[in-house]
């Protein structure tokens, strides 16, 4: 049995169609702005990568492989989850949908917890770029390693605000349909919701090697 109901319509738009192409349309055009950042951060990324390989090789090595693979994991298990909610929601499925969703809250708020354990560790051990940063292999290549690290922090805090974004809307749209007793709040909601969630994995997945994996078979 499913608890759907029409789609409000704006008074704005002629007819639910348009409505539903001008949100989905808006929602590109919000995620292209946000590929032009990551881009332009990756672009300095290859750069700096291209001048200090060997160095940039052993400063990756500092990362904690364990907890990038692990939270890799998590996050493609959230994608699958939040397809699942979409999948649902497009189906009137409520009780389903606030399951996939609250399912992919966990896992995103795992995410983070891995997350900030790295970089309390990082911390700790004196890798945070600054007057204190400290890197105990060649002197000389502690300005290159500044730098790698320096990166490190930028994409993967820029990433976790994403993810932070992400978490508190999807925590509003969870109340919100837990609080309808019928399922008013549509597909295209969940939908939009789902394709900016991918798209944030989708940056990790591309973080992941280009942080973690600097010659690693070597």
């Amino acid at each position: 049995m499913t608890n759907s109901a029409p789609t409000p319509l704006a008074h704005h738009f002629d007819n639910l169609d348009q409505q539903h192409r001008a949100a989905t349309a808006g929602l590109w055009a919000f995620l292209a702005t946000e590929v032009l950042l990551f881009g332009g951060m990756f672009a300095g990324y290859a750069v700096y990568r291209n001048w200090y390989g060997e160095t940039w090789a052993a400063a990756s090595h500092k990362l904690d492989l364990v907890m990038g693979t692990v939270n890799t994991a998590v996050l493609l298990v959230s994608s699958f989850t939040m397809a699942l909610s979409v999948q649902a929601a497009e189906a009137g499925q409520r009780q389903k949908v606030l399951r996939y969703l609250a399912t992919t809250i966990v896992l995103g708020a795992v995410f983070l917890a891995i997350k900030g354990s790295e970089y309390a560790h990082k911390i700790e051990t004196k890798l945070l770029p600054g007057p204190h940063f400290h890197w105990d292999g060649v002197p000389a290549d502690q300005g290159p390693a500044e730098i790698f690290f320096s990166y490190y922090f930028a994409l993967t805090g820029t990433h976790a605000v994403h993810m932070v974004i992400g978490l508190l809307i999807l925590i509003v749209l969870w109340i919100r349909i837990w609080r309808e007793s019928r399922f008013v709040v549509n597909g295209q909601s969940v939908a939009n919701m789902g394709l900016y969630w991918h798209f944030v994995d989708v940056i990790w997945v591309f973080l992941f090697p280009l942080l973690y994996l600097i010659d690693r078979s070597h």
